[in-house]
């Protein structure tokens, strides 16, 4: 099941390299990385590490192996550099003794221009390199992706508010395959965890990390499983342990797939988003015109802006549609396979991170959490 380890762990591991070297300490070809929560080490390549700007600072490399073929981040390099600098005053001691600075190829948040890093992978750092800070100093983290900028426009980054780099991101320490049989029995062992140990009768599903991000953002109280790209199986196997409702949390340009009966997501095994639109837009009796230029649109999102360049409601009451469609499709499924009176109900979001609409089941079980604003 696992297949490498993630970002986080590789820039945990730089960084832990490059101040041990500025403290002067043996370098080593790995670093033995502590994790959350878990009694084992997990054993990380390091490239190398030199001292520089007058040995006021240190630098250190690694190349990244997540052991997944088509992720972006396998084999990147990673730079870190390390700096101190001394706490001058109470305000300074109060604050955060590691300051992650974003570096060239790091993709920071538009709206914050802070940069764009998951709560694990701030764990990471400060578990393994607190204990490693000198008294009365603090540690400065520059982090760099040489690659990272060019490799950010090969993805959804900067319609997520990205911009600059990939970001850091990963909540767990191990890799898998979004599509493989092994993510399915990943996900399905969270799922029967979830269901064991919560008094709750609802589930929610993501996709991927953007979805899980923006799950805990808005404070969603129920369990979070991330499926990966295996809805179908899961959505079954949670009617089979007697959960009531599942919440479906995504981006429209994914989900909408489920609208059109296609349950395992992966774009190399089934992609149909845009004939699935033009037929939801029929049925929405949308312009004829409208629709035709829904075929030279390369995303959902570019579909999506030409009917809200036509008109704004219209436009909303397609994706309303799309959402209405996932949960229908999604139940109609499940009944497939097992009869339950298990509800489904779906929560879209853009690119942007906006939520843009709340199916029928949604407003009606989960209306204590969303409030939907257009």
């Amino acid at each position: 099941m696992k297949k490498g380890f993630s970002l986080p762990l590789w820039v945990a591991a730089s960084a832990k390299a490059a101040v041990k070297k500025l403290l002067d300490l043996p370098f080593g070809d790995y670093e033995f990385i502590k994790i959350p929560n878990d009694y084992d080490l997990k054993k990380i390549k390091v490239h190398s590490a030199a001292l520089i700007k007058e040995k006021n600072a240190a630098l250190a490399i690694t190349f990244a192996n997540s052991g997944l073929d088509l992720d972006l981040t396998n084999n990147l390099e990673i730079w870190v550099v390390a700096s101190f600098f001394e706490i001058k005053n109470l305000e300074d001691s109060s604050k955060a003794k590691i300051d992650l600075v974003p570096g060239s190829g790091v993709g920071i948040d538009s709206n914050t221009e802070k940069i764009c890093i998951s709560d694990f992978a701030k764990k990471i750092i400060e578990l393994n390199l607190l204990e490693l800070i000198p008294e009365g100093l603090k540690l400065s983290l520059e982090i760099i992706f040489p690659k990272g900028k060019f490799l950010a426009e090969r993805t959804s980054n900067k319609a997520f508010g990205i911009v600059e780099g990939l970001s850091i991101i990963g909540t767990t320490a191990e890799t898998h395959i979004s599509a493989s049989p092994e993510q399915l029995k990943f996900a399905k062992n969270q799922l029967n965890q979830a269901v064991s140990m919560s008094d709750t009768d609802t589930i929610t599903f993501v996709i991927g990390e953007n979805g899980l991000d923006l799950a805990k953002e808005n404070n969603i109280p129920f369990p979070i499983i991330k499926v990966g790209n295996w809805i179908g199986p899961l959505l079954v196997q949670a009617a089979e342990k007697k959960v009531k409702k599942i919440l479906l949390f995504g981006y429209y340009g994914k989900l909408i797939k489920l609208a059109g009966g296609i349950f395992h997501t992966h774009n190399h095994l089934a992609d149909a988003r845009i004939e699935i639109l033009v037929y939801l837009a029929i049925k929405e009796k949308l312009p004829l015109e409208i629709i035709q230029s829904f075929i030279k649109s390369q995303t959902i999102d570019d579909a999506i802006k030409v009917v809200e360049g036509f008109n704004l409601e219209v436009a909303k009451k397609l994706i309303f549609a799309i959402s209405n469609h996932v949960e229908i499709r999604s139940m109609e499924y499940i009944q497939k396979y097992i009869s339950s009176d298990i509800k489904v109900g779906a929560v879209l979001f853009d690119r942007a991170r906006k939520i843009r609409s709340i199916s029928q089941n949604s407003q009606k079980m989960f209306s204590t959490i969303f409030t939907f604003k257009s």
